[in-house]
């Protein structure tokens, strides 16, 4: 069993573009007809119908909502498909005018009357609301629930929205904590580091040894994307015709290895490759971990290439360290802000993993829990206010390069935190009720709407 504040919920492996637009959708289609089976009408459906409200309605084609829809009603699993096999599974749907209901119960699908886009209306809870329905033979409704994708691939159905106490874990954790200041008072209390208190709260649901293998595969899972984007060329798809420039910037690094004795600052160049090789992956489709959602997905990998490659003495603890440590800072965003583009706009992706990897960076280092409180605050400060305006609704421009800034901010975060006296102004609860803030009095189109700043400000092409 993995708990709601699980560090585990941040940091699941899927297929991009996005977390929020692409997996969550993914797994609410085959929520649905799981409890739909559950309800025992599942045998007599004849139809299925998707409505898709705000943020999924306005960028849902650009960020494959609509074909991880399909492939969720099929019954995959975003942790578990085959990214090679998707085009085909799509063609074949589209083709033959029927999906096989969680594979195994064929009806006819029609995407032009059975997925609706709702441009002008938008649920309550979430700005990433969809509606499933089931319908027999005679058109009547068997079944319908509505479902929001809150992001970092998580979603809450319509009941646990509105429950004024969403489900919680069944088994309370050792060390509680939902500010920072209550995290930093842990730490001096038991005279533990952030990421031994995350790790104690992890052993309620699962044993080290399991927690140690899961994080582990996180990191190769992160590993493996970025070699992915290291070798593959070629134009992204979606019709902007961005051209994937990590393997080219691979294999001038590679040509000319003595630049790094040249200028030093050839380092910058690498974490940005791992940034953008992450993000042309999720860009494409590809296998990415959310880290915490798809469009950020690219930072924390960067980082922790750079700590595993370009810093001293690397070792597997320190992955450890920087993976717990990061969850932590993650949980509390989740809990006492967003990580959701649609809802407060890029600071709550790009800002929220960039405040990620700089204390998970500072603790990789050994740094003490006040640096990595400290590192965390300042990569989130630095992002404040950063809107969530997709080119054409792709997660491509400005997402990308996005990443690899975010990545250098993360790493200058963290230096300029363990180079400091200790003492600063702005506590990371501050900046991420601030960030909270800010995202309420952003306006919507500027949050995943693609009605706003580069989304109409450059031509699509």
């Amino acid at each position: 069993m993995t708990s709601h504040n699980s560090i585990f919920n941040l940091f699941t492996i899927g297929i991009g573009p996005s977390s929020s637009h692409t997996v969550g959708p993914m797994k609410a289609a085959r929520r649905f007809l799981l409890e739909a089976r559950g309800h025992k009408v599942f045998s007599r459906a004849a139809r299925v119908s998707i409505e898709l409200f705000g943020s999924l309605a306005f960028t849902g084609k650009g960020h494959g909502t609509d074909n991880a829809i399909l492939l969720g009603l099929q019954g995959e699993i975003p942790s578990e498909i085959d990214p090679d096999s998707i085009e085909s599974t799509l063609q074949d749907i589209r083709a033959n005018r029927h999906i096989r209901l969680l594979g195994e119960k064929p009806v006819p699908f029609s995407e032009k009357g059975d997925m609706i886009f709702h441009f002008k209306e938008t649920l309550p809870y979430h700005p990433n609301g969809m509606r499933f329905s089931l319908y027999d033979t005679r058109n009547k409704l068997l079944y319908s629930d509505i479902y929001y994708s809150v992001g970092g691939g998580a979603i809450v159905s319509e009941q646990e929205a509105m429950a004024e106490t969403p489900a919680i874990e069944t088994d309370e954790a050792p060390f509680p904590f939902s500010t920072a200041a209550e995290l930093l008072e842990l730490g001096r209390k038991h005279g533990l580091s952030i990421h031994e208190i995350v790790l104690e709260n992890e052993k309620c649901w699962q044993d080290e040894d399991t927690i140690r293998e899961r994080l582990f595969d996180i990191w190769q899972a992160m590993q493996d994307c970025v070699k992915r984007g290291l070798h593959s060329e070629g134009i992204l798809p979606g019709g902007l015709k961005v051209q994937r420039r990590a393997p080219g910037v691979y294999q001038r690094l590679i040509a000319n290895p003595e630049n790094s004795l040249k200028d030093p600052l050839t380092i910058i160049d690498w974490v940005n490759l791992y940034a953008l090789a992450v993000n042309e992956e999720n860009a494409a489709g590809g296998r990415v971990v959310t880290a915490p959602t798809n469009g950020a997905a690219g930072i924390i990998p960067a980082v922790m290439h750079y700590y595993a490659r370009l810093t001293p003495n690397p070792d597997q603890e320190g992955i450890l360290r920087f993976l717990l440590t990061a969850g932590a800072i993650g949980i509390l965003y989740k809990k006492n802000a967003s990580i959701s583009g649609a809802e407060v706009g890029c600071q709550g992706e790009v800002g929220v993993a960039c405040s990620m990897a700089a204390g998970g960076l500072v603790a990789a280092l050994d740094g003490s829990n006040d640096e990595i409180e400290h590192a965390a605050e300042i990569g989130m400060e630095h992002n404040l206010g950063l809107t969530c305006d997709p080119v054409g609704g792709l997660v491509q421009i400005p997402c990308i390069e996005r990443n690899a800034m975010g990545a250098v901010k993360a790493i200058n975060a963290a230096r300029m935190a363990m180079q400091s006296t200790g003492a600063h102004k702005v506590s990371l609860d501050q900046v991420i009720a601030t960030m909270r803030q800010t995202g309420q009095d952003m306006k919507t189109h500027y949050k995943e709407t693609s009605l706003g700043g580069l989304a109409v400000n450059v031509i699509e092409c």
